[in-house]
């Protein structure tokens, strides 16, 4: 890939999210974006001023919209990146790859199956990629513990654990305040909401979509207290959602078998105080490692800990452990953005775009790993039931087409792009 080749890309939902994710997005060599569009004028007007205020604008034309199609159809675009609300992703991705687009998103859960089948149907259609955002495949921990499940570390993973731990509380309560969508979705859906951060890498892990995949989950949901009493210590009786009866569950276990024998389990837990974690853990016959909040993580490993009766502090090993994307990141610099995982996901999806290549997460990942919400509703609603897992690959998973290596490859480390002949090219 050449840096120096342009790529035009189109910006859909600039909120908070998206405003930082433009913001880096620009920062790529090459990324010129011609087309900002949010339906608050608010926002649009800020996606026209980012563009413009940053380091790498060269005074070209740039537009601001408040509709995606008229963009879409106004505009000449190579590709196209979506911030905008979880329920919105999909039915924009479908337009722009049926527009003749490649096309990333941010994380979120499906509404429906449908709309996985949509994402897939289209993609191998159009010959457009779908890629979703899921930063959390880049962040170093994960990328330290991928490199160490593909040098035998862990021996045969058995089990991973993952989740979304996160106190958003104020966040979700003012979600009409802050034009910020997770309210509707608590109000309205009780299920695992929000899988992908810890479900991306663990699939990456366990060879989903490639030689393995998920078979069925089971979910089940606590009560929901916690966004009620913030709400009465936070905004009083006189709040109109003060006493709601929100859908969602606290805590939302998810249970899930894959086809190689491996389990997944997932907990969602935004509503009640505690620290952030992601609550990765990988077992393994050699090793486990297990995260209690996003600054501690343990280990214990056959060769590697001085006993497998007690816990060390993984931040003692990641150095030895980690990824030569991170170590070569580390030298060059961190960007910003959740610890610099953000820069490198957009970084991969550029890559891949410029010159329409096979992206590290493609469409049957990116479906596989939203529908978990949907599916998990079912499940909840109905007790707790077994709910299947649609192959959104359609059997390919047993015997895929070889991936794309390369320096954001998240099948294997591929070690020969990182060395000084490779970074020399």
């Amino acid at each position: 890939m050449s840096e120096t080749k342009t790529i035009r890309i189109g910006a859909v939902g600039i909120s908070g999210r998206g405003s930082g994710m433009l913001n880096l997005l620009l920062q790529i060599p090459g990324v010129v974006c011609p087309a900002v569009c949010d339906k608050v004028p608010e926002r649009a007007a800020r996606g026209l001023e980012i563009v413009k205020k940053s380091k790498s604008y060269t005074g070209y034309e740039v537009h601001s919209y408040l509709d995606y199609k008229e963009l879409l159809a106004k505009e000449k675009l190579d590709a196209l990146v979506i911030f905008t609300t979880w329920i919105t992703h999909s039915r924009i991705a479908v337009a722009a790859m049926n527009a003749g687009l490649n096309v990333a998103f941010e994380v979120g859960g499906a509404a429906s199956i449908e709309e996985c089948w949509e994402l897939v149907h289209t993609s191998e259609r159009t010959g457009k990629f779908c890629m979703l955002l899921e930063n959390c495949c880049y962040d170093r921990k994960e990328m330290a513990l991928f490199h160490m499940v593909k040098q035998g570390l862990f021996g045969e993973v058995v089990h991973c654990e993952g989740g979304y731990r996160h106190d958003l509380r104020d966040e979700i309560s003012l979600g009409r305040e802050n034009i910020h969508g997770r309210l509707y979705n608590f109000q309205n859906r009780n299920g695992e909401l929000y899988p992908t951060h810890q479900l991306g890498p663990i699939s990456k892990v366990l060879g989903i979509n490639r030689g393995n995949r998920m078979l069925s989950l089971v979910s089940m949901a606590s009560k929901s207290r916690g966004l009620n009493e913030w709400i009465k210590n936070n905004k009083g009786e006189d709040y109109d959602l003060y006493g709601y009866d929100f859908a969602e569950g606290d805590v939302v276990t998810t249970i899930i078998k894959c086809a190689h024998g491996e389990t997944i389990t997932l907990t969602h837990d935004c509503c009640l105080p505690r620290p952030y974690s992601r609550n990765y853990m990988i077992q393994g016959t050699k090793g486990c490692f297990m995260e209690i909040s996003d600054r501690n993580a343990l280990l214990v490993m056959d060769g590697v800990t001085k006993s497998t009766h007690e816990w060390e502090h993984f931040d003692e090993h990641i150095e030895k452990f980690d990824h030569p994307l991170w170590s070569k990141y580390t030298k060059d610099g961190v960007k910003a953005g959740h610890g610099g995982m953000d820069y490198l996901v957009l970084s991969a999806f550029v890559e891949a775009a410029k010159d329409n290549l096979a992206p590290p997460i493609d469409v049957y990942d990116t479906a596989a790993w939203m529908a978990v919400t949907c599916l998990s509703e079912q499940s909840v609603a109905m007790g707790g039931m077994p709910v299947p897992i649609p192959d959104f690959t359609n059997g390919m998973w047993i015997d895929r087409e070889p991936y794309r290596r390369g320096v954001y490859c998240l099948e294997e480390v591929c070690d020969d792009f990182f060395t000084d002949q490779a970074e020399g090219e």
